[in-house]
C-alpha cells in the first residue's frame, strides 16, 4: 500500500500539469538593488489574497461579537473607529506574510520611503482630521445632536465621521466641518449640560427713566413668553451708566438654545410695546456739534 501512494506521489509531481502551475505561481519580477532584491510572484500575491480574506473574516466576527450588546450609537461610534484600526491591521498582517516568506520587508521601505513621506506631507491634514476624529469618538466630547459654536458658526451635530463633522445651521445651511478644527480652535458646546440655556437682552433706557418700573417691565415681558422656563430665575440687571441711556440686560432660560433667536425677537417686541405704553423712551446717542468759525483776516 505505501508503495502504491508514493508511485502516485511520483505520479503527481512529475505530472506537466503540476509543473506547469508551479511554474505559473513562480512567475514574477523583481525590483530593488542587488544586495535587497524584491520578488514579486504570483504565488506572493495569492498568499496575501488569501490572508486578506481570512483577516477580513475574522475582523468581522471580532465586531458581530463586540457590538451585539451595545447600544446603537456606541455601535456607531465603534464602528467608525474600527473601520479606522482595520487598515492598520491589514497593514502589518501584510507585512508579517512578506517577511514570513522571505521578502526583505527593509527593502521594500527603502525603495519606497521617498514616496511615502510625499504621501505622508501631502497627507497631512488628512491624518490630522482622521486621529482627531478617533479623539471625538473615543473622549465623547461630541454627540449627535448637539449644538456647536466654531469660529462663530452655529450648528446642530447631524452626522461625526472619521474626518468630517456635519451639523445643520438654524437656517438649514450644512456645515462640514475638518475634525482636526476641534484641536486648533475654542469649541463652544451649547448642549453639553442640556437644551436649555441661559440668554440675555440688552437695553437702555432714558436718564430720568424710573428705574423700578423699568426692571418691572422687563420681567413682564419676558416671563410672559411661553418658551422662557422658570420665571423665578429671570434677572434683571443694571448694568452701566452709559454716555446717552441707562444700560439693563435681562438674563432669562430657554427651552431650545438652537432657536434662542426666535423668542428673543419676541421679547424685544414685547419690550417695545411696554416701553410705548408706560411712556419709557430708549433713547439713540446724541452728539454737540460746536462749530468754532476762525476771525477773518482784516
Amino acid at each position: 500500500m505505501q508503495s502504491k501512494f508514493e508511485n502516485l506521489e511520483e505520479v503527481v509531481t512529475e505530472s506537466s500539469v503540476w509543473e506547469t502551475f508551479l511554474d505559473f505561481l513562480n512567475l514574477g519580477f523583481q525590483f530593488g538593488s542587488e544586495d535587497n532584491p524584491i520578488n514579486i510572484t504570483v504565488g506572493l500575491v495569492l498568499l496575501v489574497l488569501i490572508i486578506y480574506v481570512i483577516t477580513t473574516l475574522i475582523l468581522n466576527f471580532v465586531r458581530r461579537i463586540y457590538t451585539k450588546h451595545l447600544p446603537k450609537a456606541d455601535r456607531a461610534k465603534f464602528n467608525t473607529v474600527f473601520s479606522f484600526a482595520r487598515w492598520l491591521i491589514y497593514l502589518v498582517v501584510i507585512l508579517i506574510v512578506f517577511d514570513s516568506v522571505g521578502v526583505n520587508v527593509t527593502a521594500i521601505f527603502a525603495a519606497s520611503a521617498a514616496l511615502l513621506i510625499g504621501i505622508g506631507l501631502a497627507l497631512q491634514t488628512l491624518f490630522q482630521d482622521i486621529i482627531s476624529g478617533v479623539f471625538i469618538l473615543i473622549d465623547q466630547s461630541l454627540h449627535v445632536g448637539d449644538i456647536i459654536e466654531l469660529e462663530g458658526k452655529v450648528g446642530r451635530v447631524e452626522e461625526i465621521k472619521l474626518r468630517t463633522t456635519r451639523a445643520v445651521t438654524i437656517d438649514n445651511k450644512v456645515l462640514v466641518i475638518p475634525n482636526h478644527l476641534y484641536l486648533t480652535n475654542s469649541l463652544y458646546n451649547w448642549t453639553q449640560n442640556g437644551i436649555s440655556t441661559r440668554e440675555s437682552i440688552t437695553v437702555g433706557v432714558a436718564y430720568g427713566s424710573d428705574t423700578q418700573l423699568v426692571k418691572r417691565l422687563l420681567l413682564d415681558a419676558v416671563n410672559s413668553h411661553p418658551d422662557v422656563l422658570d420665571p423665578k430665575a429671570t434677572t434683571v440687571l443694571f448694568t452701566d451708566f452709559g454716555d446717552s441711556s441707562l444700560d439693563f440686560k435681562v438674563v432669562f432660560t430657554v427651552s431650545d438654545s438652537f432657536k434662542a433667536q426666535f423668542p428673543k425677537s419676541d421679547i424685544r417686541f414685547e419690550i417695545d410695546r411696554l416701553f410705548r405704553e408706560n411712556n419709557v423712551s430708549i433713547p439713540f446717542p446724541q452728539r454737540d456739534i460746536h462749530i468754532i468759525e476762525k476771525p477773518k483776516n482784516t
